[in-house]
């Protein structure tokens, strides 16, 4: 069932998903909504990055343990994790920000982590920026091009169970005013 900002939930969410393009700012407000709910929060980078950017060999049991529990807030992201996530969810959030909006964003929050030389999980910084030119998975790269699977993700999602609960946010007006639905 898609919803805009301005509807209500139909259920007081336990289990929910953020989904998003990179730099659409699911783990922000994965971790606000998370304080806003009283529910915890499991960042799903933080479980799947091992030191030196090496996927955890764990990475797919945490998720079926975070998955299992009774209330949590998380990013719907990695292939293998969002089937096991998606089947427990009991919300949807979709940032379907505009690429331009989304891109810029990555393009800061990276130059921002470079300079600044911020750990990120488990000992990771960002690499160097002239990898932009080579690394076709660069995150800047990445945003660019993974952009429109997103969209394709939640309307999948929505075609295989078209009651669950998914609220489209297209911009971050609309989702402020959703935000505000909450209190």
């Amino acid at each position: 069932m898609l919803l805009g900002p301005d509807d209500l939930l139909p259920l007081a969410p336990r289990r929910v998903l953020i989904s998003g393009s990179s730099g659409s700012g699911k783990s922000t407000l994965a971790r606000a909504l998370a304080t806003d709910l009283g529910l915890p929060y499991a960042e799903i980078d933080g479980l799947y990055h091992g030191p030196s950017w090496v996927p955890r060999p764990e990475f797919l049991d945490d998720v079926r343990s975070l998955a299992a529990q009774e209330c949590w807030v998380s990013e719907w992201q990695y292939v293998e994790a969002r089937p096991i996530l998606l089947a427990h969810c009991d919300l949807v959030i979709w940032l379907d920000f505009p690429r331009r909006t989304s891109v810029a964003r990555v393009v800061r929050r990276t130059l921002s982590r470079r300079f600044r030389r911020t750990e990120l999980w488990n000992g990771n910084r960002e690499g160097p920026l002239s990898r932009i030119l080579i690394d076709p998975e660069h995150i800047i790269r990445w945003a660019w091009t993974s952009h429109p699977r997103t969209a394709e993700r939640v309307w999948a999602a929505l075609e295989a169970d078209p009651e669950l609960p998914v609220v489209r946010l297209r911009n971050p007006r609309e989702l402020a005013r959703w935000r505000a639905t909450l209190d």
